[in-house]
């Protein structure tokens, strides 16, 4: 549903697309009466051709636009700060996406103030494997040009990330958290079925590790040689940098990451809204839960949420919704007065959405997301992404979907399993079936359900906070089901309509 709505909305007349994307795109034109033009960056083939030209669309590869380029040549014309560089439609976690307007200058700042903060040489290699209508992904693209080192691309499939990522050896590894915790819960759960000797080596050789982080050592003769230059090699063996966005990490495996693949690994925090840019960590700076300290000039405050218990006298640390200002912050939404309204209050200030608090030291951590609360039928009101996140610290959990009916007491869930650890289930209980019948069985459903029981006492979750009953859904969610964002975030009032009748299904057998 997004192309014809993007192509529509920004009354489109040239599209350039893959040859991947090309029946999708063919798809839509009906849709689109302003699109006259596609340019495929492969060849055409004879089909394309006349499948295009019933369709009254020009069709051009992109070798074709270089040749025209090259016989008709014109001067360069450098953009100005004030022109637009981009329209970014955000992921649309909740309703349409929506165009963020985007000007040359606040990507060229962005740009340099991630340069002032990340040490970024000529020698450094960057793997590209974000999706590019992702605003983080095309500023640190940037990032790597104004400072002359490379990037290669993935090859588009991400089952083969790995072997591209062998193949490229990055020195610079930008992800987001949610990439980050499965390689953190892989090794831990590799590490916790080795069991034995192999488990006490390696949980004495990360304890050595971190005792030398507070020191500034990332490296250790010993055990680097022993253990953990092996690990490096999951990520191609030469990464100093690991940096992550999109949304916070835990501390402990901000560490883990740091002491396992022997680099810095810092953080940072921004929107489509501030072209990546509102907070970025500095290796310098003291590990811990938090996205760094704001960029130059950029003005940060917090506004009290006092329905969220979240306000400026709280202690130790003030908290709040993270309201912004600044030179990287984009001029609206593209013909959306109404939003951009809502968006910007009366004195200028951006409102984030997103819950923060001040440090001690001057960075930032993000706590909480104003945007996906609820309140359920008592009153009692609750943050989905932070329970999401306490869940997902089971083993047996790889994605969860926690829903509250404002006419209800309690919390659901749909629960994607970690699909080897159910095979290992199965394994250990005798069994050889499919991986849908391993979901489908009582006692795992019970296991699994009891491990989250424990998980949610550990993080000392309400009671209204703990979620219920689940159902069981063997299908990972995925962009292409137009579940999640293309960096992995879910979109919920997608999955709520996806998944209505489980839930209904649900609600009916707790009553």
């Amino acid at each position: 549903d997004a192309v014809p709505f993007i192509v529509d909305h920004t009354e489109l007349t040239v599209l350039f697309c893959g040859r991947k994307q090309f029946d999708v795109v063919m798809d839509c034109t009906a849709a689109c009466p302003t699109l006259k033009t596609i340019v495929q960056f492969e060849a055409i083939s004879e089909e394309q051709k006349q499948l295009a030209a019933a369709k009254n669309i020009e069709l051009k590869s992109f070798d074709d636009l270089e040749a025209l380029g090259e016989a008709e040549p014109l001067p360069a014309d450098p953009p100005l700060p004030t022109d637009v560089s981009t329209l970014c439609y955000t992921s649309g976690t909740v309703g349409a996406p929506k165009g963020v307007i985007l000007l040359q200058r606040n990507f060229a700042y962005a740009a340099a103030q991630a340069s002032n903060r990340l040490a970024i040489y000529p020698t450094d290699v960057h793997i590209s494997y974000l999706p590019l209508v992702h605003v983080l992904e095309r500023v640190v693209l940037a990032l790597m040009h104004m400072n002359g080192a490379s990037a290669g691309f993935y090859q588009g499939d991400l089952h083969l990330l790995m072997d591209d990522i062998g193949a490229l050896s990055p020195t610079v590894f930008v992800t987001v958290p949610r990439l980050i915790n499965r390689v953190y819960d892989k090794i831990t759960q590799g590490v916790e079925a080795a069991g034995g000797l192999k488990k006490l080596v390696f949980n004495q050789a990360v304890a050595a590790k971190r005792a030398g982080l507070a020191a500034g050592y990332k490296t250790h003769a010993l055990w680097d040689a022993l253990l953990f230059n092996k690990l490096r090699q999951v990520l191609g063996g030469r990464v100093r940098l690991i940096f992550s966005g999109s949304a916070p990490l835990s501390a402990d495996v901000k560490g883990f990451m740091k002491v396992v693949f022997c680099c810095d690994v810092v953080e940072g925090y921004g929107l489509s809204e501030s072209a990546a840019a509102v907070c970025v960590g500095g290796v310098d700076m003291p590990m811990g839960a938090h996205v760094g300290s704001p960029v130059m000039y950029a003005q940060v405050q917090l506004e009290d949420v006092v329905e969220m218990g979240y306000t400026s006298h709280d202690k130790p640390r003030p908290r709040g919704e993270i309201l912004v200002k600044g030179p990287m912050m984009f001029t609206g939404y593209h013909k959306d007065p109404k939003m951009t309204r809502e968006a910007i209050d009366e004195r200028g200030w951006f409102h984030t959405g997103d819950i923060g608090c001040w440090n001690a030291d001057g960075t930032m951590s993000i706590v909480d997301r104003k945007k996906n609360i609820f309140k359920l039928a008592q009153g009692e009101y609750v943050a989905a992404e932070k329970i999401e996140n306490v869940y997902t610290k089971s083993k047996y959990v790889a994605q969860l979907f926690v829903y509250g009916d404002s006419l209800k007491s309690c919390l659901v869930g749909v629960l994607v399993p970690d699909p080897k650890i159910a095979e290992a289930w199965a394994q250990e209980q005798g069994l050889s079936i499919e991986r849908a019948q391993i979901v489908s069985n009582p006692q795992y459903q019970r296991d699994v359900m009891e491990d989250m029981e424990r998980i949610a006492k550990d993080a000392q979750l309400r009671g209204f906070e703990r979620v219920k009953k689940v159902f069981f859904q063997p299908k990972p969610f995925s962009s292409e089901d137009d579940l999640l964002t293309p960096t992995f975030k879910l979109k919920r009032p997608q999955l709520k309509r996806f998944f209505q009748p489980q839930i209904t299904q649900l609600y009916r057998e707790l009553e």
